[in-house]
């Protein structure tokens, strides 16, 4: 694949995005969208480091569009609120890039529902908001969902007996295990897209290896992690490389449904855009599916199936 960059992402004008995480990858993917024209909403745990997200777009994008909305993955009532709040607020979504998440917390932490915090903020979150907000991507232009997974899918498993780890906690098990899972799901929301003919692009993309402060924000600095990402720095390619995967899942035309991008050099640790190998337990549509209905019985009512309410008319040069 040629050398894909932000320069060549396609205008995003009069195309409206929501990025969850404000700091790091998150950040990096609302710039380039602000960049080249979208409606942006960051949504986020933590007001101050929203509201200084969207200060540094503005400041490098006089022109940009966009603002921060709070949300806690790691509780259903907060994602419930949002998803009410943007359905209140706007009567579409193009752009959905399910970004944030928590890596190897040194011991086992839970939600605000009880689920181990890695499986339930990584993945159960941002399936459950992908969820509430169907009703408003379905009314989209080319409406697409980006799903960040990792190199560590490879190594994950899906173990049923013990989703949240109530049994034997390992801190990469289970963040492996969220990975997969978010893999997972964006294969099967492409698959039950086309056959409900829901309308919705889905795809999935990793960084690599990025410079991020997940593993400092988490097992510690001072864990051996963390001295790994601050004396190594120079193993982790930049926070904007390592979002290119993402952005060109979300923007480029040739990435396509049921796709899965990430960097094209060194095992995808770093590198340019490319088709990702996807992990072949990430295939097994069998338990893909049950991971969905165990997903939806976890989370609670959603709007999957939800009829899409009449699309509004779209007007204005540039549309």
């Amino acid at each position: 694949m040629v050398k894909w960059t932000a320069a060549d992402i396609p205008s995003q004008k009069g195309r409206s995005a929501i990025v969850t995480g404000a700091g790091g990858l998150g950040f990096e993917v609302a710039l380039a969208l602000a960049q080249a024209g979208a409606d942006i909403v960051i949504a986020g745990r933590n007001p101050d480091k929203g509201a200084a997200a969207v200060t540094r777009i503005q400041q490098q994008v006089a022109s940009a569009s966009i603002r921060f909305e709070q949300v806690d993955l790691a509780d259903l009532s907060s994602i419930t609120a949002f998803g009410e709040r943007l359905r209140a607020q706007q009567d579409m979504l193009d752009l959905l890039v399910n970004n944030a998440g928590v890596m190897v917390p040194p011991r086992r932490l839970e939600t605000a529902d009880g689920f181990e915090l890695q499986f339930g903020t990584n993945y159960l979150g941002h399936f459950a908001l992908t969820g509430l907000l169907m009703p408003l991507m379905r009314n989209g232009r080319d409406a697409r969902v980006v799903t960040v997974s990792s190199i560590a899918a490879r190594e994950g498993a899906i173990d049923f007996d013990d989703l949240n780890a109530r049994r034997t906690y390992k801190p990469m098990v289970a963040y492996s295990q969220s990975k997969l899972a978010c893999l997972m799901f964006a294969l099967e929301l492409q698959r039950r897209s086309e056959a409900g003919g829901w309308g919705i692009t889905s795809i999935g993309a990793h960084p690599g290896i990025a410079r991020t402060d997940l593993l400092h924000n988490a097992p510690g600095r001072w864990s051996a992690m963390g001295l790994t990402r601050s004396l190594l720095w120079f193993l982790f390619q930049p926070v904007a490389q390592g979002a290119l995967p993402l952005l060109h899942a979300a923007t480029a035309p040739q990435a396509h449904g049921g796709g899965y991008y990430g960097p094209d050099r060194l095992s995808e640790t770093r590198g340019w855009p490319a088709p990702a190998k996807i992990p072949p337990q990430a295939l097994d549509t069998g338990v893909s599916a049950r991971l969905w209905d165990i997903s939806t019985a976890l989370v609670g009512p959603l709007r999957w199936a939800s009829p899409a309410p009449a699309k509004p008319a779209y007007v204005g040069a540039g549309d």
